[in-house]
C-alpha cells in the first residue's frame, strides 16, 4: 500500500471538493476533481462539468500551462484511457511531461479498468492509487453501481410525520415536511439521472416531477421521468408531460400507448412481477440509458415493493416534528414481511436539520 503524506491528502481533498462540483451536470459521467502541484504550489485545478466537455485532468492541464512539467496531478477518478467524446486523458498527462500521478481510485469503466495508469507507467510517470479511496467510491457511487451491478443506485424519499406517516387515510399530505425540506428534495432530483413513481400518485397529486430551483447548475437537462404504471392508467392531460424532459410510462403487456406518445410520452413494455411491472427489468433499463441514480419519490406500495425485492440503496427521510395519529398512511406497504426477521437493516449515514425537520440518510444492508 502507498504511502501518502498530509499534503498528498490535502490536496486530494480539494480534488474531491472540485469534484463536487459537477454533482447536478456531469452525469451520466463521473464527478472527478484534479489539482496539479509543483514545488509544493498549487499550478492548477479542474472538474469536470458536462458529458462532452473536457474532463478534470484537461481543465488543470490548460490551467497549469508548462508549470505542469514535471508536476504532480491527484485525481479523484483514473484517468481515461480510450477515446470517447474526449480523448484520452492519459495521453493528455504524458505529453505534458507530469512526474506523478495520485489516484483517488481506479476507474470501474471496463474500458479503463486501470488501462490509464497502465499506460502513464508505461511512459515513466510515477503512480499510486487508494487514497481517500473511501470518499471517492462513495461521491460516484451511482456511476460505480451502473458499471458494475448494471443498475443505477436507487435512492428512496420519503416525508414523514414523527410517527411514521406520510398522509392522512383521506390522502391528504400537504404539506407533511416544511418548505426548507422540499426545497432539498430539489438537490436530490438535480444530482439523479431519472425520478421514479407509481401510476397512483400521478393519479391523485399529477407532479411535475422536475428540478425547479434555478440555482441548482443542471446545464438545462432534467431528470427522466419514469412512471411505473402495469396497465397504462396514465393520463394523457399528465402536467409532467407538458414539461420540458422525457418521460417514460412503463407497463406490461402488448398495450395501446398511442394517446399517450401523441402527448409526448415514451411508453415502453416490461415483463410483469405478478400484478405489477418488474422493476429490476426497468432498472436494467435505465442502466443501458446511462442512469446512475434514481431517485423514488412514491407512496407505500411502490416504496414498499422495492424493500420488499431488497432494490433500494439508500433511505433518505425528512422527519418532521408533529404527530399524526391513527388515521394515516405508513410509510411502507410491505405484505411479504410478517416476521420481525424480516426487517432490513439500515446504517445511518448522516442525520442533519432542515429547517424544522430531520433528514436522515441511511444505507440499506444488502
Amino acid at each position: 500500500m502507498p504511502v501518502f503524506s498530509a499534503s498528498d491528502s490535502a490536496h486530494m481533498a480539494r480534488a474531491l471538493q472540485l469534484a463536487e462540483r459537477g454533482q447536478y451536470s456531469a452525469h451520466p459521467n463521473p464527478m472527478v476533481g484534479c489539482v496539479i502541484v509543483r514545488d509544493n504550489q498549487v499550478v492548477g485545478e479542474g472538474w469536470h462539468a458536462m458529458a462532452g466537455e473536457p474532463h478534470a485532468e484537461i481543465n488543470a492541464l490548460q490551467a497549469a500551462g508548462d508549470d505542469a512539467q514535471g508536476a504532480t496531478v491527484y485525481v479523484t477518478l483514473e484517468p481515461c484511457a480510450h477515446d470517447g467524446k474526449t480523448p484520452p486523458c492519459s495521453t493528455a498527462l504524458v505529453e505534458a511531461g507530469v512526474a506523478r500521478v495520485i489516484a483517488a481510485m481506479q476507474d470501474p469503466f471496463p474500458r479503463v479498468a486501470g488501462r490509464g495508469l497502465g499506460r502513464l507507467k508505461e511512459a515513466g510517470i510515477e503512480t499510486a492509487v487508494g487514497l481517500m479511496q473511501a470518499a471517492a467510491e462513495s461521491l460516484n457511487a451511482g456511476f460505480v453501481s451502473r458499471v458494475t451491478r448494471n443498475r443505477p443506485l436507487v435512492r428512496l424519499k420519503v416525508a414523514a410525520s414523527i410517527d411514521g406517516a406520510i398522509a392522512m387515510k383521506s390522502g391528504d399530505s400537504q404539506w407533511v415536511s416544511g418548505p426548507e425540506a422540499r426545497h432539498d428534495v430539489q438537490r436530490l432530483r438535480a444530482s439523479s439521472g431519472a425520478i421514479m413513481t407509481g401510476i397512483g400518485t400521478v393519479i391523485a397529486d399529477d407532479p411535475s416531477l422536475n428540478v425547479r430551483a434555478p440555482e441548482l447548475d443542471t446545464r438545462g437537462v432534467q431528470p427522466l421521468r419514469v412512471v411505473l404504471d402495469s396497465r397504462l392508467r396514465m393520463p394523457p392531460a399528465a402536467g409532467m408531460l407538458t414539461l420540458p424532459g422525457t418521460t417514460l410510462v412503463c407497463c406490461t403487456g402488448d398495450r395501446d400507448g398511442s394517446r399517450l406518445a401523441d402527448a409526448g410520452a415514451e411508453v415502453r413494455s416490461f415483463a410483469p412481477d405478478g400484478a405489477v411491472v418488474d422493476v429490476s427489468a426497468v432498472l436494467g433499463d435505465l442502466a443501458r440509458r446511462e442512469v446512475n441514480v434514481v431517485l423514488v419519490e412514491a407512496g407505500p406500495g411502490v416504496a414498499g415493493y422495492l424493500l420488499e425485492k431488497d432494490l433500494v440503496d439508500e433511505l433518505v427521510i425528512y422527519q418532521a416534528p408533529h404527530i399524526m395519529g391513527s388515521e394515516t398512511r405508513g410509510m411502507f406497504h410491505t405484505p411479504s414481511w410478517t416476521r420481525l426477521a424480516d426487517r432490513r437493516k439500515l446504517e445511518v449515514c448522516d442525520v442533519r436539520r432542515i429547517g424544522d425537520d430531520t433528514r436522515i440518510t441511511a444505507r440499506v444492508r444488502h
